[in-house]
């Protein structure tokens, strides 16, 4: 049985991180200002379908219940992973996650930009691999941007310490979830481990012509970026992942109580895809079907378009944690906004979109390669001091050094 799913909040733009004249090397000649945005966002399951098939794989999952300090209001949730704030004996969650590689080939070849906005367009087409070596955005031998992702520390694990407080030797989404309640797991066998990771059988997509193109490095004027940036269809796309390429992943191990990551490399998405002014969205974390199958498509930006704070997998680590405490998109918060993503209000526990654009230190792994991980949110800056996370703080780089403040209007 597939639910519907609709979009819980309109995409979001991000004008802080709005690729201006990038440092234009002729004055005469500047990409479109303030024109191409990064997005994140969550397409959620609609009310009621959370319920699961009896006998059916399950994520593990816990439910938490929390009287606000912003307004003195009851929430409820569900995360994935195991209850920090009670006694069970076993405090380790795994769920075993696939990496999907995804080729996405386009039809069109997006030649400028104009000034409403309409990319102007000739035949032609392009070919983005996650699978291959990328040269002309990476150096060698860390080119090929499905090996340094499964090398990365959304995958391995590596030692992590939030203001001098070491939080664990271990993968960054379960540091920062030891973190978030850290007055409840430190010292304590506590984690939600992606585990095993496997990576499927790639898989191959070629876009409708409606549906997608590739900008041309010289397409938004001087610089020249380093390689073609795909745009596709969000609708278009989202669908056919329902309808076709998750049913087709069963047999290689996908099911609800897994995790498919579709990986892209340089690919985002929009609707339209010929209008800039709707780009981008660079990854987006979803809910579809009965039981449930949670999933999460994701870009492996390497074209530095975003700036350099949204590259290799600070996309991931936006929204891996967002899964992690938002699987469905309905845990709700007191409303928050006017920061990040968010020009306006928002009222759910997207633990990524109040700092999109703002990692934590680079963390370099045994490869050589220092890894962008974007910097999360904790639970405690939704729903008000005082802090249940690290040190007392509320984001795990300590940006936020108070909670959400008063209810968003």
């Amino acid at each position: 049985m597939k639910t519907r799913k609709t979009l819980f909040v309109s995409f979001l733009v991000l004008a802080a991180l709005a690729i201006t004249a990038a440092v234009a090397q002729d004055a005469s000649t500047t990409r479109p200002a303030a024109r191409l945005h990064a997005y994140t966002t969550v397409r959620k399951a609609p009310p009621g379908a959370r319920a699961q098939v009896p006998g059916s794989p399950m994520l593990p999952e816990w439910t938490f219940s929390v009287q606000s300090t912003r307004d003195h209001n009851e929430y409820t949730g569900v995360m994935v992973g195991r209850n920090p704030f009670g006694n069970e004996s076993n405090k380790v969650a795994e769920v075993p996650t696939e990496i999907v590689p995804v080729v996405i080939t386009t039809n069109l070849i997006g030649t400028s930009v104009g000034s409403d906005g309409t990319i102007a367009t000739t035949p032609g087409v392009t070919t983005m691999d996650p699978t291959v070596a990328n040269t002309a955005c990476l150096t060698a031998p860390n080119d090929v941007p499905l090996v340094l992702y499964r090398q990365s520390p959304i995958i391995q694990r590596a030692s992590f310490s939030f203001g001098g407080t070491f939080v664990g030797d271990t993968q960054y989404e379960d540091a920062f979830q030891r973190a978030n309640f850290w007055a409840y797991t430190q010292g304590r066998d506590y984690h939600m481990l992606l585990k095993p990771v496997t990576t499927t059988k790639t898989v191959y997509i070629n876009v409708p012509t409606a549906d997608g193109l590739a900008l041309a490095t010289d397409s938004l004027g001087a610089p020249d970026f380093c390689a073609p940036l795909g745009i596709i269809d969000i609708n278009w796309f989202d669908a056919y992942l329902d309808s076709t390429i998750i049913p087709s992943l069963y047999s290689q191990g996908v099911n609800p109580g897994t995790l498919p990551i579709f990986l892209l490399a340089n690919v985002v998405m929009a609707s339209p895809v010929t209008d800039i002014d709707t780009c981008c969205i660079l990854g987006y974390h979803g809910a579809t079907g009965l039981p449930i199958q949670t999933y999460s498509p994701m870009d492996f930006d390497t074209t530095g378009l975003f700036g350099p704070e949204i590259f290799d997998t600070s996309v991931s680590a936006h929204e891996v944690g967002e899964w992690m405490n938002d699987p469905y998109g309905d845990n709700a918060t007191p409303a928050w906004g006017h920061i990040g993503q968010q020009p306006g209000c928002q009222n759910n526990l997207e633990v990524g979109d109040p700092l999109t654009g703002t990692d934590i230190p680079t963390v370099t792994m045994p490869n050589g390669y220092g890894y962008h991980l974007q910097e999360l949110v904790f639970f405690s800056w939704f729903f008000g001091a005082p802090s249940t996370a690290v040190n007392g703080w509320f984001s795990d780089n300590n940006t936020f050094t108070s909670d959400a403040g008063p209810v968003c209007e």
